[in-house]
C-alpha cells in the first residue's frame, strides 16, 4: 500500500500542516454556529464547551504527534497510523469510521457554504420577487461543481487555494475583532458570568460546536507530501490546536459583549453585523467552507483507497475497484465517486445541526482510538516504540475516556449504533481475513503484564512478527543468588519495562522433602527481596543434582508472561571457573533452544555508581552489536541508571574509521536511542594492539561493560576469554544467534 500511496514529490514543510489544520479549525462552525452557542449557553457555558472539546482534541493531537514520530507516515494519513499501530483488522474497522466522518464532512461543509448566501437572499427577493426558502438550491449545485473539480483536477487544486483561504480568514477575523455595536457600549460585564439555561441542552449545543475543534488532524492527510513528517506533524498539529483554542475563547468573549443572546440565537451571520466591514464574514465563510470541503474531499477518497490497497474488505473485486487510481499520478478516481455519492446523500438532508451530530460521533470514535493507541503503547513498553515526541499516558487516557463519555451524552442512540457498526465491521473482516491478526502487536505488552491467559491468541501473531517486535524474554539460572546480587540486579533492570525475566535459583542436590523445604525458604527470601526492590522479575527454584540437568530444566521453562523466552543469563565471579566451565560446555545445548546467551562476570566493585555503560564493538563479533546496544538502552531505562549515559567504543581497522563512525551515528539517531554522537568513539587498531589491554584501560571506570563473544571463540579460547578483564568492573558478555533489528 505504501508504494501505491506514497507521493512522488515530498517537499512540504511544517507551514502547510499548520495552515491546513488552522483553516479547518477556523471554519464553518465558527462563522455559523458559534454565536448560537454563546446565545444558548452564555459565555461561561461556551468557555466550558471549548475546554471540554480541547480536553479531547489536545490529547488527540499529542497522541497523533507521538504515534507519527515513531514511524514513517505514508499516504493515508490517520488511517495509516491507526492501521499500522492497531493492525489491519481493527485498524480498518476504525478506518472505515474515519472515512465516513471525512466523507460526511464534505456534505457538512457544502451545506455550510450554502448558508453564506443568506446575505443575498433579501436582494434576490427584492430584485426578482422570488423568496428562497431551501438552501439546497445552492448546496447541491456547489457539490456537483466540487465533484467535477475533484475528478478532473485532483488534489493539486486544494493546495493552491490554501494560502488564499487562510489570508481571507485572517482578514475576516481582524475585521470582526475591530468591529463594534451599540450593544457593546451598554453591555454589563457581570452578564459574562450569568448562567443561561439552554432550552436545547448543553450537550446538544456541544455536539453542534464540537466539529469546530476537530480540524487539527487535517494536516496529517499531507503526510505523503511532507519532507519531514516527524517534525512537521507534531509542530503543525499542536500549534494549530492551541492557537485555534485561544482564538475561540476571544471570539466567544467578543460575541458576548457585542450582541444580545436573542440576536445571537436568531441570526446565524451575526458576526457580519459586528465586523468592521460586514460582507467580509460571508466571504470568509464561503472561503473557509470551500477550503474545508476541498480538504475533506482530498483526504476521504485517499483513506478509502488505502483501505482497498490493504485488501481488508473480503472481496477482491471491491478492493481492486476502490484502490484503483489514475495511471498518471494514482488519483483515487473510483474512491472519489463513492465519496461523492455519500456526500450527496447527506447534502440532501440539508440540516447543518443533524449532520454535525453524525460527524461528532465518527470523530469521537477516531480520536478515542488515537488516544487509546498512545495509552496502550505506554503500558505495552515495546522497545521498538521509541517516538521522538512523547505524550503523557494520563492525557491519552483522559482523551479516550472523554470520547466515550461524550458520545453517549451527545446522542446515546448514535453512540451505540456507531460502536456496534464498528464492532460488526471488525468481526466481519476478522472472520474473512484470518491471516491478519496484527492488532496483537500493540496489545501484546499489556496482555503479557496483566492477562497471560490471552497469550494463546497472541502467540500466533508473535511468531509472525518476532523479528520486527523483538523484546528480551530472559531466564537467569543462578547458584549464588544470595552471595552476589549482580545477576538479580541485571534481571530487575531488564524486566523493569521492556523485557520479561524469570530468575531461577539453582539448588544442587537430589530431590527430597528436606531440600524442597530449603528451596522454598530461599524462594521466599527472593520474593521478599523482589518486593523490597520493586522488581518485576518472576522468581522460581530448581532442584537438580547435575549442572547440565539444571540448565536443560531451565531451558524448558515457559515464559511466565506468555511471551516466549529467547535468552539465558548466567553469572560467575571473576577468577572462578567451575560454574563458568559448565555453562560454556553446554553452549550448543543452549543454542539448540534458539536462545541468545549472556554471561555476567561479577567483580568486587559490582556496578559502581551506575553512571556509565560501555559497549565495545569488535569486528570479529559485529553481529552482536545491535543486541548489545539494545540491552544497554533497556538497562538505562531503569531509575537506578537515570543519571547514566551509554558510550559506544568501536575497535575497527584504520581504513574503515570514518565509515564505521558514520554508520553507528546513523544507527543510533534513526533508532531514536539516547546516545550522543560525542559518546561514539571509534578506535583504530591493527594486529599489534592488544584488545584486552585496550578495553581494560578505556573502561576502567565504567560501571558496566558490555562485550560480545562468538561461537568460534569458545572453541579457540574457551573460558579464558571471560576472565581476562580483571582491571574493570562487571562485564556482560553477549552472544546472539540472530542479528537484531534496531527500528
Amino acid at each position: 500500500m505504501e508504494n501505491k500511496l506514497q507521493s512522488i514529490k515530498a517537499n512540504f514543510g511544517t507551514l502547510p500542516v499548520f495552515l491546513t489544520a488552522i483553516s479547518t479549525i477556523l471554519g464553518a462552525v465558527m462563522f455559523l454556529r458559534f454565536g448560537y452557542a454563546v446565545g444558548e449557553v452564555g459565555f461561561m457555558g461556551t468557555l466550558l464547551i471549548i475546554l471540554i472539546g480541547h480536553l479531547v482534541t489536545i490529547p488527540t493531537a499529542m497522541a497523533l504527534a507521538e504515534i507519527a514520530t515513531n514511524q514513517k507516515v505514508e499516504g493515508g494519513g490517520e488511517y495509516f497510523i491507526i492501521s499500522r499501530s492497531f493492525g489491519l483488522n481493527i485498524g480498518s474497522s476504525i478506518g472505515l469510521a474515519l472515512y465516513l466522518s471525512q466523507a460526511i464532512s464534505v456534505a457538512f461543509y457544502v451545506i455550510a457554504f450554502a448558508e453564506s448566501f443568506e446575505a443575498i437572499k433579501p436582494w434576490i427577493s427584492a430584485e426578482f420577487g422570488y423568496t428562497i426558502t431551501d438552501n439546497r438550491i445552492f448546496s447541491i449545485p456547489a457539490l456537483l461543481v466540487l465533484i467535477w473539480l475533484m475528478i478532473t483536477k485532483g488534489a493539486d487544486l486544494g493546495m493552491k487555494a490554501l494560502y488564499i483561504v487562510v489570508a481571507i480568514l485572517f482578514v475576516s477575523l481582524v475585521m470582526f475583532f475591530l468591529g463594534s455595536t451599540d450593544y457593546s457600549s451598554t453591555f454589563d460585564s457581570s452578564l459574562l458570568f450569568q448562567n443561561i439555561d439552554s432550552g436545547k441542552g448543553f450537550f446538544f449545543v456541544f455536539a453542534i460546536i464540537f466539529p469546530a475543534f476537530t480540524g487539527m488532524t487535517a494536516g496529517v492527510g499531507l503526510s505523503g507530501d511532507l519532507k519531514d513528517p516527524k517534525k512537521s506533524i507534531p509542530m503543525g498539529t499542536l500549534a494549530a490546536t492551541i492557537i485555534g483554542m485561544i482564538i475561540y475563547v476571544f471570539i466567544a468573549l467578543k460575541l458576548s459583549y457585542s450582541a444580545s443572546p436573542s440576536d445571537l440565537i436568531s441570526d446565524q451571520l451575526i458576526m457580519s453585523k459586528i465586523a468592521l466591514w460586514g460582507p467580509i464574514i460571508p466571504l470568509g465563510l464561503a472561503a473557509a467552507t470551500i477550503s474545508s470541503a476541498l480538504g475533506s474531499f482530498m483526504v476521504a477518497p485517499r483513506t478509502l483507497q488505502a483501505i482497498g490497497a490493504d485488501n481488508v474488505i473480503p472481496n477482491l473485486k471491491v478492493n481492486t475497484f476502490i484502490s484503483k487510481g489514475t495511471a498518471k499520478n494514482n488519483e483515487p478516481k473510483n474512491a472519489t465517486i463513492i465519496t461523492s455519492v455519500i456526500a450527496l446523500v447527506f447534502v440532501l438532508m440539508g440540516d447543518v445541526n443533524a449532520v454535525a451530530e453524525v460527524i461528532s460521533m465518527f470523530f469521537m470514535v477516531t480520536y478515542g482510538s488515537l488516544c487509546l493507541i498512545s495509552f496502550m503503547q505506554h503500558f505495552a513498553a515495546d522497545p521498538s516504540y521509541r517516538p521522538s515526541f512523547k505524550s503523557k499516558w494520563y492525557l491519552s487516557l483522559l482523551g479516550a475516556i472523554l470520547c466515550v463519555y461524550l458520545m453517549f451524552k451527545v446522542n446515546t442512540v448514535y453512540a451505540i449504533a456507531s460502536i456496534l457498526l464498528m464492532v460488526a465491521i471488525y468481526f466481519y473482516i476478522t472472520f474473512n481475513n484470518s491471516s491478519k491478526k496484527g492488532m496483537a502487536n500493540i496489545f501484546q505488552g499489556v496482555i503479557h503484564q496483566f492477562n497471560r491467559n490471552l497469550q494463546v491468541f497472541l502467540q500466533k501473531s508473535d511468531k509472525e512478527n518476532s523479528d520486527d517486535y523483538w523484546r528480551p524474554g530472559v531466564i537467569c539460572l543462578n547458584k549464588d543468588s544470595f552471595e552476589r546480587l549482580a545477576a538479580f540486579d541485571i534481571m530487575k533492570w531488564i524486566s523493569y519495562r521492556y523485557g520479561f525475566g524469570t530468575f531461577i535459583h539453582f539448588e544442587k542436590g537430589y530431590f527430597s522433602k528436606a531440600i524442597k523445604q530449603e528451596a522454598d525458604q530461599k524462594l521466599h527470601k527472593l520474593i521478599e527481596m523482589a518486593n523490597t526492590t520493586k522488581s518485576n522479575v518472576f522468581l522460581e527454584t530448581i532442584i537438580n543434582p547435575s549442572n547440565t540437568g539444571a540448565i536443560v530444566q531451565a531451558i524448558q521453562q515457559p515464559g511466565i508472561s506468555g511471551h516466549e523466552n529467547n535468552m539465558m543469563l548466567f553469572e560467575f565471579k571473576k577468577g572462578t571457573t567451575e560454574w563458568l566451565t559448565d555453562v560454556v560446555d553446554n553452549y550448543n545445548l543452549i543454542a539448540s533452544a534458539n536462545y541468545d546467551l549472556c554471561i555476567l562476570a561479577s567483580s568486587d566493585r559490582n556496578f559502581g555508581y551506575r553512571n556509565e555503560i560501555h559497549v565495545w564493538i569488535k569486528k570479529e563479533d559485529y553481529e552482536n552489536a545491535n543486541l548489545m546496544i539494545l540491552l544497554s538502552y533497556i538497562i538505562l531505562g531503569h531509575p537506578d541508571w537515570k543519571k547514566a549515559e551509554i558510550k559506544i567504543f568501536a575497535a575497527v581497522d584504520k581504513a574503515n574509521l570514518e565509515t564505521e563512525k558514520a554508520g553507528l551515528i546513523k544507527l543510533t539517531s534513526t533508532g531514536r536511542l539516547p546516545i550522543s554522537s560525542n559518546n561514539i568513539i571509534v578506535i583504530p587498531i591493527d594486529e599489534s594492539i592488544d584488545k584486552v589491554e585496550l578495553i581494560n584501560k578505556k573502561s576502567k571506570m565504567a560501571d558496566l561493560t558490555i562485550l560480545g563473544f562468538h561461537e568460534s571463540s569458545i572453541k579457540t579460547k574457551g573460558i579464558e576469554q571471560f576472565n581476562q578483564y580483571d582491571a574493570i568492573g562487571n562485564v556482560l558478555f553477549v552472544n546472539t544467534l540472530k542479528n537484531k533489528m534496531i527500528k
